[in-house]
């Protein structure tokens, strides 16, 4: 079952996924219901379920009902795993091949980059971060925000990072909560942590990174992900390491396969949210400080609606004002307040 792409997948964790556990709960959805047809706000969602054969219609009531997902799931997910083994093998074998290049380079003088700062622009940034961890020696540091990573790219980033931490070197990755509803992700972070990698989550927003060997940084330049700058000035390097530590001391541990941390975890999303509100942002700039997509944010504000029994956005920020909520207390003091 070809075609489907990381946007289809993000629809299906969230939107397909609530309209297919109604339609179970319910035994069934009206082919006339208005959510669901052309127009409609769950369209999408419908019309992804039915690609996906996950849902079928009954000539007699003229439902939609579910099916069973199992029957589903391996014609989806078994090519996609061929796919990155494949991709895997080929990497492995590209690798290999630039070895002899790789052992050149690495003994040879490189005056370009001798100074404290070198600007890497579009393609040159991932062969020379990989160059980078190819000659790692103890610890890679990475600092991701967002879970939207490509899949191929993620797929390289394991075979890559897997050969680092068998060479004895270690890895320390943080990722923002909403990585951990990425499929993708939860098998890159089986991957390496089987390897001994560390992987944490935290609900703040933080900039890219990455340090190897608390010698090199690897940052964006600003705004514009295109360009990025390899900094070698030691003073400039343990900032960095610095706020690294900060964020990690605050984050969560993140397993492959986890269900106790999920409730903390939602606790700290919703505050996260109140706290965009309260300071103004808006729900661009708001979504991507959580990490999450602009549809999944506007998700969450329709979920502090309904906890709060408003209806407009307006009637949530007068009653969060009302009651001094800022986003920093615990739920158990918002009820008391």
């Amino acid at each position: 079952m070809d075609g489907y792409s990381p946007e289809d997948r993000a629809l299906f964790e969230t939107e397909a996924t609530e309209l297919y556990e109604e339609i179970v709960a319910k035994n069934g959805i009206s082919e006339h219901d208005p959510s669901i047809a052309e127009g409609g706000d769950r369209e999408q969602a419908f019309t992804l379920l039915r690609r996906l054969n996950l849902l079928s219609r009954d000539r007699d009531t003229g439902l939609w009902q579910a099916l069973d997902p199992t029957t589903v799931q391996s014609r989806v997910v078994s090519p996609l795993s061929q796919q990155a083994a494949d991709l895997l093998t080929e990497s492995s074998h590209w690798a290999q091949a630039f070895g002899t290049l790789d052992h050149a380079w690495r003994r040879a003088s490189r005056p370009s980059d001798s100074g404290p700062f070198t600007y890497l622009h579009e393609e040159a940034i991932d062969p020379f971060i990989a160059a980078l961890v190819a000659e790692c020696e103890e610890e890679t540091l990475t600092a991701q925000p967002q879970s939207g990573r490509d899949p191929r790219k993620l797929a390289l980033a394991a075979l890559r990072d897997t050969n680092l931490l068998e060479r004895g070197a270690k890895i320390r990755t943080l990722y923002q909560h909403s990585a951990r509803r990425s499929a993708i992700t939860r098998q890159y972070v089986a991957a390496v942590s089987n390897r001994g990698a560390e992987v944490r989550t935290l609900d703040e927003f933080f900039n890219r990174m990455i340090v190897i060997d608390r010698r090199v940084a690897v940052i964006p330049s600003g705004e514009d992900l295109s360009v990025a700058v390899a900094v070698r000035e030691p003073s400039v390097v343990a900032y960095l390491v610095d706020v690294f530590e900060r964020s990690w001391e605050r984050a969560r541990p993140f397993a492959s396969r986890e269900t106790s941390l999920m409730k903390d975890i939602a606790v700290e999303q919703r505050a996260m949210t109140l706290r965009m509100l309260v300071e103004g942002h808006s729900d661009p700039v708001s979504a991507k400080r959580l990490g999450v997509s602009p549809r999944t944010y506007a998700g969450y504000i329709a979920d502090l609606k309904d906890e709060f029994e408003v209806e407009t956005r307006f009637q949530l920020g007068y009653v969060i004002g009302q009651r001094g909520i800022s986003g920093t207390e615990s739920a158990e003091s918002e009820a008391q307040g």
